[in-house]
């Protein structure tokens, strides 16, 4: 079982954490060394102990009947005892010690079966050796330690090749960076000398040694190892860089703005850690389920040894069948179901740009059955342009988109912006904006010049009881624009600006393949009821909600929740946050390097919301998984313990020890080879258009 031998995957810090830990080259140590040497462990034990079973088994006299020869000397017995001796001490040293941990706990699971099977088995045959009638188990006690060390080998290798996904990422990372000096030469460095502010020069086909903003030059960028964005990116200056990506056709310089464990990618790392180590409800099912196993096994094993004993069959025999039974009856299979699907998954999400915060949350994606986006920045461009702006009372249409302009010039937000950028185009000299104040949801307030400038949205008008000039606003308002009124004084409509943001190309993609799903596809805006409905229409949605405040959507949340509906919100994760935390499932799209973001249970890192759909089929496929491998290692069970307690001996047949054993690892390989299987499917899923096969009523 997994969770014995590590469950902690990745225990070095992330990709460039600098001279804490000793830079890019000390990456994923932690975590895939550990397994490694477990790895290596288990093959030296393995080894050592298949050596010494060679001349045990050409002592034991059942061996020598099947074959037809005879091999005796004085004290073979004795021969036999030491030889099986140490490979039940030194090759059964991961079971004995794995059979502690788990009593102490109070957690009897696959450790404590196989030990005492092997316990068993050599404490009867030893007895045997010096006295006691009957006949001795050390071939079957030495397969059997060989053949569980064997499975114990490969499925070490099978975690190394999952958790390697930390391991991946970090070899994204280069060893050294070219650092600008002040007399304008390089330098050689270590990444992990890098410090903030540095300069450092990046050649055609290397890779960003950190994340930074480029200063000088422009080349295009390979981001798809980093953040699944398949096209190269185009850099200029301003732009920002992450490490790990690759540079195109064009050197450039880049000015350092992170290091260590503030870097994206080491973010990335310790997210995917995390994720891979984080305790989902379908894994503590199996967890629980191994201990009802384990108890299935010791009741197994109590009443074969009862029954056959009871039958008239000597000791020896009955003890063959109960150590037998409880071999097969292991949940190694059943440990290894659930954590390797879970690694498998979490690394293919990353590779895709979909960061997992939280694996119960994830492990809903499956089950959701609505989707609610914010408009702004995620169904759309967030990039708003002025359409017309319209002068009334007096005033002309750059004295109107001067004032909005003036007022607007130091805010953030999107349509702030557009009314900026179009008064620069236009060459209108702006002016420094006076007590200036926010109003929530509704606009913004400041004296610019000697007026006092509002600029708000219609539904503020309605508010204040202010007239406003509905069939214009109506009218400039057609084809999903947004419309911002400029107010004089905070009662006089002087003047219309109306603007769009265009939708993105992707949202209808995104939209069509979760309405084939079953899934309701919905809408959250603070825009008017017009723009919304506009959207709505063209996209197809199932429903919208219209001018609503950041903080009245966590309420729309809890209005969709309580239609029945398990539902995920889709935003910034900014202003979004409230919403993101009530919702079922939290997605925070276009989170670029910004990816800490502590309400969301899963964050996209590209802006392209047919990334949802991806999440869904992901958590499908990875669902799919975990219900195979729990099926497999815990239904074969229903016909391998009869097998064990000699069900057919009547027949013939009879299952030994060791066939036993080699019957629990072939399980074990079979759940880690359809874990593994999880990268072919998703792939299929990645490209597919498929349904889901739950379905919305």
């Amino acid at each position: 079982m997994i969770e014995n031998h590590d469950n902690r995957h990745g225990q070095s810090r992330g990709a460039g954490s600098g001279k804490k830990d000793g830079g890019h080259q000390g990456h994923g140590g932690g975590g895939q060394s550990h397994h490694a040497m477990m790895a290596a462990d288990f093959k030296r034990r393995f080894f050592v102990s298949t050596i010494l079973t060679v001349p045990i088994l050409a002592i034991a006299p059942l061996i020598q009947d099947v074959f037809g020869y005879t091999f005796a000397f004085a004290g073979d017995s004795y021969v036999q005892f030491a030889l099986a001796t140490v490979v039940y001490f030194y090759g059964g040293r991961p079971f004995l010690g794995g059979m502690a941990g788990e009593l102490k706990k109070a957690q009897p699971g696959m450790m404590t079966l196989i030990a005492l099977a092997i316990t068993v088995a050599w404490g009867y045959s030893s007895l045997v050796v010096f006295g006691l009638p009957g006949k001795v188990f050390f071939w079957e006690l030495s397969t059997l330690v060989d053949v569980m060390l064997l499975g114990h080998w490969i499925e070490m290798r099978s975690v190394m090749g999952a958790s390697g996904a930390l391991e991946a990422l970090a070899r994204l990372m280069p060893s050294t960076a070219h650092r600008v000096t002040q007399g304008g030469d390089t330098e050689d460095v270590p990444v992990a000398d890098l410090e903030k502010g540095d300069r450092v020069l990046v050649k055609p086909g290397e890779k960003v040694p950190t994340d930074g903003t480029v200063i000088q030059g422009r080349s295009s960028v390979n981001e798809a190892m980093v953040t699944g964005e398949s096209k190269p990116v185009e850099k200029g200056e301003g732009d920002e860089v992450i490490g790990g990506s690759v540079n195109g056709e064009s050197s450039f310089v880049m000015e350092v703005k992170k290091t260590g464990d503030e870097t994206y990618l080491s973010q990335v790392m310790d997210m995917v850690k995390k994720a891979q180590e984080s305790k989902s409800r379908t894994q503590d099912l199996a967890n629980r389920a191994a201990v009802w196993l384990t108890f299935i096994a010791l009741g197994a094993g109590g009443i074969t040894l009862a029954v056959w004993l009871l039958a008239g069959r000597e000791f020896a025999f009955s003890l063959e069948r109960m150590v037998t039974v409880m071999v097969i009856t292991c949940p190694h299979a059943l440990g290894l179901a659930v954590p390797l699907v879970v690694a498998v998954s979490t690394a293919m999400a990353a590779s895709r740009g979909l960061l997992i915060r939280d694996r119960a949350s994830f492990e809903r994606a499956r089950k959701v059955q609505a989707v609610v986006f914010d408009k702004t920045g995620t169904l759309t461009e967030g990039r708003f342009s002025v359409d017309e702006v319209a002068a009334m009372d007096g005033w002309d249409e750059d004295r109107v988109l001067a004032a909005a302009a003036s007022l607007e010039k130091n805010s953030e937000h999107p349509i702030a912006k557009g009314i900026v950028e179009k008064a620069g185009e236009k060459g209108l000299e702006l002016q420094e904006p006076r007590d200036f104040s926010a109003i929530p949801g509704k606009g913004a307030k400041a004296r610019v010049g000697e007026s006092e400038v509002f600029v708000v949205s219609p539904g503020y008008l309605d508010e204040q009881g202010v007239k406003s000039p509905k069939d214009r606003i109506k009218q400039m308002a057609k084809g999903g624009r947004t419309v911002v009124v400029v107010l004089e004084k905070g009662e006089r409509p002087v003047g219309l600006i109306s603007l769009s943001d265009v939708i993105r190309p992707e949202s209808y993609e995104a939209v069509e393949r979760l309405q084939s799903m079953g899934i309701r596809v919905m809408m959250l805006t603070g825009d008017s009821r017009e723009v919304a409905a506009e959207v709505a229409e063209k996209l197809n949605l199932s429903d919208y909600f219209a001018e609503v405040l950041p903080a009245q959507k966590a309420d729309k949340i809890k209005e969709v929740k309580k239609r029945g509906l398990l539902v995920a919100m889709v935003g910034d994760g900014v202003n979004d946050a409230p919403a993101l935390a009530e919702s079922d499932l939290g997605v925070a799209i276009g989170a670029g390097t910004e990816v800490a973001v502590q309400t969301a249970d899963v964050i996209l890192v590209r802006n392209d919301p047919r990334d949802v759909v991806g999440i869904v089929q992901l958590a499908d496929a990875t669902y799919s998984k975990i219900v195979q491998n729990l099926w497999w290692a815990t239904g074969y069970n229903a016909v391998a313990i009869p097998l064990a307690a000699g069900a057919l001996y009547n027949w013939g047949f009879l299952l030994p020890p060791a066939a036993g054993a080699l019957v629990m690892t072939i399980s074990t390989v079979i759940v880690a080879a359809n874990a593994r299987l999880l990268q072919r499917k998703g792939k299929k899923a990645r490209v597919g258009k498929g349904k889901r096969k739950t379905t919305v009523g």
